[in-house]
């Protein structure tokens, strides 16, 4: 996710920072890259620390950079970290009292297209939301949730969502070739007809039952489909649970 975000915002034009990573050596000026935290300068004073690492990384990674909470809000992208779990961890590792303030965005956000949802405590000041705003906005659109408990469904929404979206045109492509289609041709409008549909519902603004209201003739071959896959247990059904499954395994992750 990190990189995804990495990706949209140098597109963008982001402003020179420092990116810490051990394995990438192919930022370009006017950005740096460490190794390690230790490698910055003691009197190092960011405007933001972005903190996007592998949830399980985040007991090795915290006490490295736990010192420049002291001086910058922290941004957390990890899944199932909760800001109180991340500010009780910065305090064991001798920084108390620091701002942590968690998003959960999406892989769009490596083309500018992806979808954000933030959670701030009330230590946050509306100047360190407006900054967090900023910069996310640079991948994607953004919202706020005022009660934390509600990150576990957006994870399981739109963090999880592009890989359901992914599966539909993985699905629509096995099931064109076998109605016969070519591969390179199932593949290239299976694509292309989600992602057109995506592109419209959001340029419309209509309500996406009307729009699938609006595609579904009578008796035409639209409404044979969506009789298969509206039946009582498919996507209704599925679907409902999918997202309950991943609601319940981001709560077990925070916990």
């Amino acid at each position: 996710m990190g990189g995804a975000m990495l990706a949209g915002w140098l597109a963008d034009g982001l402003a020179p920072s420092v990116i810490l990573d051990r394995h990438r050596d192919d930022i370009p000026a006017p950005h740096g890259v460490v190794r390690q935290a230790s490698d910055l300068p003691d009197d190092f004073a960011p405007a933001l620390v972005i903190l996007a690492t592998k949830p399980q990384k985040a007991a090795e990674i915290l006490p490295s950079i736990a010192h420049f909470a002291r001086r910058a809000p922290i941004l957390s992208v990890m899944a199932g970290k909760t800001v109180g779990g991340l500010t009780a961890a910065l305090a064991e590792a001798g920084t108390p009292g620091a701002t942590v303030i968690r998003a959960m965005p999406n892989t769009p956000s490596a083309v500018g297209r992806g979808m954000t949802v933030c959670f701030a405590p009330p230590t946050a000041t509306e100047a360190d939301r407006a900054l967090c705003t900023r910069l996310l906005s640079a991948v994607g659109d953004v919202a706020w949730v005022a009660d934390e408990a509600q990150m576990d469904a957006v994870t399981a929404v739109s963090g999880s969502g592009p890989a359901y979206v992914f599966l539909l045109a993985e699905l629509m492509e096995q099931a064109g070739i076998a109605q016969g289609l070519p591969a390179d041709l199932a593949r290239r409008i299976a694509r292309r007809t989600v992602s057109g549909a995506g592109a419209l519902m959001e340029q419309s603004g209509i309500d996406a039952a009307e729009l699938r209201r609006r595609v579904t003739s009578p008796g035409g071959t639209t409404q044979q489909a969506l009789e298969v896959l509206m039946a009582p247990q498919a996507w209704p059904a599925t679907m409902e649970q999918a997202i309950a499954a991943a609601t319940r395994r981001a709560r077990e992750l925070a916990s």
